[in-house]
């Protein structure tokens, strides 16, 4: 629960509450096998004169050594194909867009700085004398669609929400103290006259037009920094 104190009679006084992606390759093999040699040799003719017969050749002679078994010509070596592993692409970086709220106290003005572009400056009401706008550097701490208003005073929670309620419906705080929030804010049609006319009329808080704090709060993240100066 965060809880907001703003000024009545054109300053909020209350409190706000929030309800807070291988193959191998089989070679062909062949063997070459030479004949065997199973004729007899042919007899030596007879001499005119009486000899002994010629002794036949034995039958059944032993055959030459056969050809080893040899890899079929042209056959190719089997490819060994070494496993790939896919490398992770990278998570994609988010570029980081410099950006800062300025609020002038002094000209009643606020203004965006994001990426080298200014938005704004846009009019404002700020706190008066006795509950003056806070001075120095602070952050944007929370956003809210809608915020609910209470008050801190007597804890009545005001039914109104939207942009006739009394923070509008768009809200950034940026500093706590106590039981009361700090917080730039939309400002109901019964209370334009006081952005339009500059005053300093609230509790601390800083109030905007719709359209305005509608843009400013679609522009910034959470921890975006809020400079004001006198």
């Amino acid at each position: 629960m965060v809880l907001l104190h703003l000024r009545s009679s054109g300053a909020c006084t209350g409190a706000l509450l929030m309800g807070l992606c291988s193959a191998t390759l089989l070679a062909g093999t062949a063997a070459l096998a030479l004949p065997t040699a199973n004729s007899a040799a042919p007899a030596s003719s007879a001499p005119s004169t009486a000899t002994p017969a010629a002794i036949p050749a034995p039958a059944n002679a032993a055959p030459d050594a056969t050809t080893p078994t040899t890899t079929a010509p042209g056959a190719a070596a089997p490819a060994t194909t070494a496993p790939t592993t896919a490398t992770p692409a990278a998570p994609a970086v988010q570029a980081v867009v410099a950006s800062r709220i300025v609020l002038r106290l002094g000209k009643r003005d606020i203004r965006l700085e994001r990426g080298g572009k200014v938005y704004g400056p846009w009019p404002v009401a700020i706190g008066d004398a006795r509950t003056p706008t806070p001075t120095g550097t602070f952050q944007v701490t929370n956003k809210v669609v809608n915020p609910i208003y209470a008050s801190t005073r007597t804890g009545k929670v005001t039914g109104t929400v939207g942009p006739n309620g009394p923070l509008g419906d768009r809200w950034l705080g940026f500093k706590t103290a106590g039981p009361n929030q700090f917080g730039i804010h939309g400002t109901p049609s019964a209370w334009a006259w006081t952005v339009s006319s500059r005053a300093a009329v609230t509790n601390g808080c800083v109030r905007m037009f719709h359209e305005h704090v509608r843009k400013l709060f679609e522009l910034v993240d959470v921890g975006t920094p809020v400079v004001i100066t006198r």
